[in-house]
């Protein structure tokens, strides 16, 4: 196994998190796995909630500072084109933890609840940018950012379940259609 001691201790977390849960996840199979003694995973994290916490803030972000390609009139191109280049950063795996863990860890809840907010706010600029004379029909252009950004984020989950994976491009056709 490459890498440093931590990033490979956070790897072995997040397979092992992903796969049976944060719960069912002792310190000695992270250790195990990460291919490390496991004192040094208390070296870097004191407590097993902390390798969790350094997961969530690490792994998952939404980059700031990104542009929205918006088009006006084409609303589906716009939620397209944010979908394609939505700057949210999390591995499937990171994904299923998010919203495995989100039940019971204050932390994950709190991230999980940020990375939505900011996917609904980038959808709700996006559209308004494309549909300008929508703008006073708030509550509409807030559910479609919402109905959005859940496909987006939960995409993962959504195909774990269910087997069937969701396409961006035809949830935007869906939303702008809605919209018309």
């Amino acid at each position: 196994m490459n890498g440093d001691a931590r990033t490979r201790i956070l790897d072995a977390a997040e397979e092992l998190f992903a796969g049976g849960g944060y719960e069912a996840t002792p310190t000695s199979v992270i250790a195990r796995l990460a291919q490390v003694p496991k004192g040094l995973v208390f070296h870097y994290f004191p407590r097993k909630i902390d390798v969790l916490v350094a997961l969530v803030d690490e792994r998952t972000l939404v980059e700031e500072g990104r542009d929205v390609d918006a088009v006006p009139g084409d609303p589906a191109g716009t939620l397209s084109r944010l979908a394609r280049g939505l700057p949210l950063r999390a591995s499937p795996a990171m994904r299923r933890i998010l919203f495995r863990e989100a039940d019971t860890h204050g932390s994950v809840r709190d991230r999980l609840g940020r990375l939505n907010g900011e996917l609904i706010r980038r959808a709700r600029f996006a559209l308004e940018l494309a549909l300008p004379g929508a703008r006073g029909d708030a509550a509409r252009l807030e559910v479609a950012a919402a109905t959005f950004a859940a496909v987006l984020l939960y995409q993962e989950t959504l195909c774990q379940l269910t087997g069937h994976q969701l396409d961006p491009d035809a949830v935007a056709e869906l939303i702008a259609h809605s919209l018309a």
